[in-house]
């Protein structure tokens, strides 16, 4: 924080604390004069309705004071004025790194203990199992949901159609490096509206559409355009994460409308990296909770 903000925000709270003190103060030094505790103060609204000599009680005060008191020990002994550190030396990240490494010492050893096992083991195993569901809660269902069925844009992890494959190596590479998929915007390419119309109706009858003239006229543009990354054939290719055109599962959507824009604007798709998040042994439990979602 610069050193001005740092005054700012010193005095700021300085002045204020002392402001309540003497408005506390003031406070309980009013009241009417020569009216007795049982008579009016003079004050009437509405014509009829008139307030009472009533004073707050001490106790009451007391406990401004009391609370005031607290905030000037709590602003010594924590980080509360501009760059002051506080004397007990306390920090917001100081406490999640000594938390993270009580959590640590807890957990880890049971980590091991799964991770040490068999993949396709672990997969089948039913504590290791609620781990990896645990995990997957808490970082995977925003965008893959809580059943795991994903959403546009977002994989389905239980339909055994994987983009980038489900071997071990496969699913710990995902997590760990986290993926980049790229469709590049072939709209120029295909020259205009015609060619888009036929493009689509290709991609879909490659999926059981209708392959009328039009679509099959846009299969030299395919093999030209698309073969490299989806297969002369159209089935994928996991090593560029290049979708399955034939299997009636879309990733973006099957309607024409989705797939013609996916042509038109290209798709960039990504999954970030977890593995600094986990480490290796939370990785491991993870994917073998993931495969087993298709078993």
């Amino acid at each position: 924080m610069p050193a001005f903000w740092h005054w700012f925000v010193a005095a700021g709270t300085i002045v204020f604390v002392i402001w309540c003190i003497w408005l506390i103060t003031w406070s309980a030094k009013q009241g009417p004069q020569n009216v007795a505790d049982d008579d009016l103060v003079g004050h009437k609204w509405d014509g009829d309705i008139e307030e009472w000599n009533n004073p707050a009680p001490k106790w009451w005060l007391y406990l401004y004071f009391i609370t005031i008191a607290w905030a000037i020990g709590y602003m010594i002994a924590y980080p509360s004025l501009g760059n002051y550190k506080g004397m007990l030396g306390w920090s917001q990240a100081g406490q999640y790194e000594a938390e993270m490494q009580a959590a640590t010492e807890n957990y880890e050893p049971i980590y091991e203990k799964f991770a040490a096992m068999d993949f396709v083991e672990l997969s089948q195993n039913a504590e290791a199992q609620a781990l990896g569901k645990s995990l997957f809660a808490s970082y995977c269902t925003t965008c893959h949901g809580s059943d795991a069925r994903g959403a546009a844009g977002y994989p389905n992890l239980t339909d055994d159609d994987w983009q980038w494959g489900n071997t071990e190596a496969e699913l710990l590479t995902t997590i760990g490096n986290g993926r980049q998929a790229a469709m590049p915007v072939l709209a120029p390419a295909l020259g205009g509206d015609a060619g888009i119309d036929n493009m689509v109706k290709y991609v879909k009858s490659l999926s059981g559409g209708e392959a009328d003239a039009e679509a099959m006229s846009a299969q030299p543009m395919f093999m030209a355009l698309c073969s490299a990354c989806h297969g002369p054939d159209g089935k994928g290719n996991k090593i560029f994460g290049a979708p399955n055109l034939t299997d009636e599962i879309w990733l973006y959507g099957g309607s024409t409308e989705t797939i013609r824009e996916t042509i038109v604007n290209g798709r960039n798709g990504q999954m970030p990296a977890h593995g600094d998040l986990f480490g290796e042994n939370r990785t491991k439990i993870l994917a073998a909770y993931i495969y087993s979602l298709t078993q």
